[in-house]
């Protein structure tokens, strides 16, 4: 009786212990699971290699210049709509008479190895760039050196100029440097000084990683800005364009611009977001009116006229240029506050061409094609760039005046375009031009920059140039556009230039990155004014403990 009253209790007690074991279990046991989150590595394919990730250098260079945007900030910076809004200025003020600017910086802002921004790293920013030995664009050499720099205090700097310039605060977008990385540097030793690969800036990402493979970022912990929901992001190098389509469909990568002739086939990758944004320029084709000996006839306004009748910009645009662009013929822009939109636009009207070419004695004689006048032949060679497109729109052009009985020979040229158009050595040239911020075209079409400036056609127009100067010494944007009207107004009656369409961006990223936002763009690094919106969903495993609340006997 004992003994069995005995076991009665050892099984009892066993069972009393066995329940606890297992309740401790079930209170106490982990398991994984998964959740899903934001962040992720967006990889981009990238067509050349970075040579200098320095704002100062890197306007030869598109993936430099994608990367300083990543990295470097200005004192300013353009916005979606082509404005000029703060950056790490807080803001400024302009002296009535446009010569003063007196600039507010912020005091919260860290470079990304933590030391504090301030009035000195702008001093020495623009001190390099008005160098005798700067080795970057001259365009930044020349205003800079014209501007006097005055540090008013840690915060506070005052730029004076000598005479009004209304597109001042575009050269106040350049990237500022940090001057503790560069000790007693002069300007021409920037091209060899290790910071080109190695920089540091106040923006939203740093450089981790680079090599001639790929180069790695990652959020800056001491960006004092909108923090990216990135966690990574990865350039991965390719040789050409065309390549970047390639990497993405063999899922190396997750984007990258799309060159014009690949968006067909880009448009048929289900898994491909197609993204669009017209850039802020034009192409246009350039009459050479200093250049009477070979076409004399281009200084006709009859003839440039009928040129610019003959030309259907729509099928430039829906055939050679595969459908990205939009028409214009304004040498102002649609977005700009300066646009005329009661100047008519120009019609394609090969009818009228025709009577206006043969008003004025050209006509084709001897039946091949060509119209004469006397001895002398309606042949033109039209410069091109070596770009697929742009062999194709220059083709397509040829084609049209062809039509009307004009010759034209395509000359295709490699990177000496820029040279051939500053001295005025070419016939016709068909170009690209970008355009930001104030919408001042004086240096395009005043006579003054014929000789050494961007008036690449070579017009000499009076009353143009004095337009053009009066409208640089008002701040009223009304009183402005009166000049600039009229301008617009001239300038389609002499087509001194054939202004053919605004070009379109085009970006393709995966589908499994979010919030990709693309609007007005200055220059393809645009495509990153949201960046700090962009995600991926990414699944995170984790150890999750159970415990259990109530227990039934």
């Amino acid at each position: 009786m004992g003994q069995h009253i005995r076991w009665q209790a050892i099984i009892t007690f066993t069972g009393i212990a066995l329940t606890l074991a297992v309740l401790t279990f079930l209170a106490f046991s982990r398991t994984t699971v998964t959740v899903s989150e934001t962040g992720g590595t967006y990889i981009e394919a990238v067509a050349g290699r970075p040579q200098f990730i320095n704002p100062l250098l890197a306007q030869f260079n598109q993936i430099d210049q994608d990367l300083v945007t990543l990295i470097f900030n200005g004192l300013t910076k353009v916005d979606e709509t082509g404005e000029i809004v703060p950056d790490l200025a807080k803001n400024w003020e302009v002296s009535e008479d446009g010569l003063s600017y007196l600039f507010q910086l912020r005091d919260d802002i860290r470079w990304q190895d933590g030391r504090l921004f301030a009035a000195d790293d702008v001093i020495f920013t623009i001190e390099l760039m008005q160098s005798a030995d700067f080795p970057g664009l001259p365009e930044l050499q020349e205003l800079w050196q014209m501007v006097t720099v005055e540090k008013v205090d840690p915060y506070t700097i005052r730029f004076v100029l000598p005479t009004a310039l209304p597109t001042f605060l575009n050269f106040t977008t350049v990237g500022i440097l940090p001057a503790h990385h560069f000790d007693e540097i002069t300007a021409s030793e920037l091209l060899d000084h290790p910071f080109n690969l190695a920089p540091v800036g106040t923006g939203p990402f740093k450089i981790d990683t680079i090599n001639t493979e790929f180069a790695r970022l990652s959020a800056s912990r001491f960006y004092n800005g909108l923090e990216p929901r990135l966690d990574s992001l990865e350039f991965r190098f390719y040789p050409t364009p065309q390549e970047v389509l390639t990497a993405y469909e063999q899922k190396d990568v997750l984007g990258g611009a799309i060159p014009t002739e690949a968006e067909p086939i880009a448009r048929k990758i289900k898994s491909l977001n197609l993204y669009h944004a017209p850039l802020s320029g034009y192409n246009l084709i350039y009459f050479n009116l200093q250049n009477e000996e070979e076409v004399p006839f281009l200084q006709e306004i009859e003839v440039r006229q009928a040129l610019g009748y003959g030309i259907n910009r729509q099928i430039l645009i829906d055939q050679a240029v595969q459908g990205s662009g939009i028409s214009t013929a304004n040498p102002m822009l649609p977005w700009s506050w300066a646009y005329n939109l009661a100047q008519p636009e120009p019609e394609f009207d090969p009818e009228r061409a025709k009577t206006l070419l043969g008003r004025t004695g050209w006509a084709d004689i001897d039946n091949d094609g060509t119209r004469e006048r006397g001895d002398v032949r309606l042949a033109v060679t039209l410069l091109a760039p070596a770009n697929p497109v742009k062999i194709a729109v220059a083709n397509e052009i040829s084609r049209q005046w062809g039509e009307l009985g004009v010759e034209v020979t395509v000359e295709i040229v490699e990177a000496q375009l820029g040279e051939r158009l500053q001295q005025h050595d070419y016939q016709v040239a068909l170009a690209e031009l970008s355009f930001f911020g104030d919408p001042d075209p004086y240096t395009l079409w005043h006579a003054s920059q014929i000789e050494n400036g961007q008036n690449f056609a070579g017009w000499d127009n009076r009353r143009v140039s004095t337009l053009l100067e009066e409208a640089r010494i008002v701040t009223d944007r009304g009183h402005r556009n009166d000049f600039y009207f009229e301008f617009q107004r001239i300038f389609a009656n002499e087509v001194p230039a054939l202004i053919l369409y605004q070009p379109i961006f085009t970006y393709g990223v995966s589908n499994q990155v979010y919030d990709v936002q693309l609007s007005l763009m200055i220059t393809p690094g645009d495509r990153f004014r949201n960046i700090a919106d962009w995600y991926m969903i990414t699944e995170r495993t984790i150890e999750k403990e159970l415990q259990l609340h109530e227990v039934n006997e």
